[in-house]
């Protein structure tokens, strides 16, 4: 409701004792006047109140008098300029109030309170499979090479993960000493607890559990992973003890915002996949071969929350096209709600496209997983009260067991890489992403 100030700005004894003489009739019309103008003041306040509607510009309005001593008095009304939706704005503002103020609310629902370096958006950032196993190529080069995170990921990408107000990667193994490989499997990862260190280091805030990986040494090593990240303070999304908890997303309330990801795994395409799904009695990831479930904790999402993000985990392995589920499910995703859609697992970069307004890259490749020289990249998006205002893709090249920023010919190859897997889409000379008119 606007609010409105009345001041008496000046008085003036100007009336000279020739005018004081003349007067009869005129003090009469003058309270007449006075009067008629009051009752239409605070006609105005009365209305003004009642719709609470403040004015939109700022004005004052002078009225003379004379007084009983015959002095003459000038009024000015001074009007604030207060915005006809400011009730609107301040009671948006505290929108969320209810939920943080709620503590076991906002741990039963898995809400975080966060704080953004900008009062008025929201940055999250975004990159593909790491690996923490000193028995494969990454981790043990990087204790070889003295073992803190600058032996693997160089200082100007380094800050591009730490500056953002959320970082989320996908961990591609359990934290365990426990369990059993899983019998059959090629490749088994597992990595030390200790070495949730190098998720602080990097900057991670959120660990996407969605992949085939998450399960190799089974439940046991999938049970130690959610309690290492819990005690390490680190949040993961996309696989828990029952399918309540691992379908459930992941919310953040940020600058009066409040995010939902979700995150779930296609992969393995089986009846019956080494990375077991999670029922509702025991722990596994929440798999959407089928996405009928993913759909409804999307739409959800959406209804509790301002925008929502997917992290998927699909797609064929070193193939640059997406295959046909990833481009039903895009479809589907976006439909059920999705504002953005992350995908990752086929080890390599995959394309950009929208459905409406609903941007997805399919795959983010590998970030900091193995000896290979690969293209890889982080997306950095801007998140305000009007939705998505940037999208953008920073080139980076994994090689010889390091990860780097792209520059040069390099970073104009991997943008040009990029446009030719995503001819319905803009990417400018510095990655930034847009959708055509």
């Amino acid at each position: 409701m606007g609010k409105r100030k009345i001041k008496q700005t000046e008085k003036n004894n100007t009336v000279s004792e020739k005018k004081k003489s003349g007067l009869g009739a005129i003090p009469i019309f003058l309270i007449t006047l006075c009067l008629v103008l009051s009752v239409g003041l605070v006609g105005i306040l009365i209305i003004g109140f009642v719709t609470g509607k403040g004015f939109q510009t700022n004005w004052s309005e002078g009225v003379e008098t004379v007084n009983d001593s015959g002095e003459r008095e000038e009024f000015h009304f001074i009007w604030e300029n207060i915005p006809e939706d400011s009730a609107q704005e301040e009671e948006q503002s505290t929108r969320y109030g209810h939920e943080l103020a709620d503590e076991d609310y906002m741990r039963e629902n898995h809400i975080l309170a966060w704080e953004g370096k900008d009062s008025n958006t929201v940055t999250f950032g975004f990159v593909g499979d790491i690996l923490f196993d000193d028995e494969y190529a990454i981790m043990a080069n990087l204790l070889r090479r003295g073992g803190t995170i600058k032996d693997g990921i160089s200082e100007p990408l380094l800050e591009q993960l730490r500056d953002v107000d959320v970082l989320v990667a996908n961990n591609e193994f359990p934290f365990t000493e426990k369990g059993m490989p899983t019998e059959g499997k090629a490749y088994t990862f597992r990595a030390d607890p200790e070495t949730t260190s190098y998720l602080h280091d990097m900057g991670v805030d959120v660990a996407v559990l969605a992949n085939n990986h998450i399960y190799d040494f089974g439940e046991t090593g999938l049970l130690d992973t959610l309690d290492t990240l819990a005690t390490a303070g680190i949040p993961s999304v996309g696989a828990g003890k029952n399918l309540d908890e691992a379908s459930s997303p992941l919310y953040f309330i940020v600058n009066d915002m409040k995010i939902a990801i979700v995150a779930a795994t296609q992969i393995e395409r089986l009846d019956n996949p080494d990375t077991k799904g999670a029922t509702e009695s025991s722990a596994g990831v929440f798999r959407c071969w089928n996405p009928e479930k993913l759909y409804e904790v999307v739409s959800k999402a959406k209804e509790n929350s301002d925008f929502v993000i997917v992290y998927i985990h699909w797609g064929t392995e070193n193939e640059t096209d997406p295959d046909w589920a990833q481009l039903e499910q895009a479809s589907g995703l976006a439909e059920a709600g999705a504002d953005l859609i992350i995908g990752d697992h086929p080890h390599c970069l995959q394309g950009i496209a929208y459905y409406g307004d609903t941007p997805v890259i399919y795959s983010l490749g590998n970030f900091w997983f193995n000896s290979k020289t690969v293209d890889t990249g982080m997306v950095q998006v801007t998140i305000g009260q009007n939705g998505l205002e940037s999208f953008h893709f920073l080139p980076a090249i994994q090689s010889d067991c390091r990860v780097d920023l792209a520059y040069g010919e390099d970073k104009e190859r991997i943008l040009s890489f990029m446009r030719s897997l995503s001819p319905e889409v803009l990417i400018d000379e510095e990655g930034y992403v847009r959708c055509p008119e």
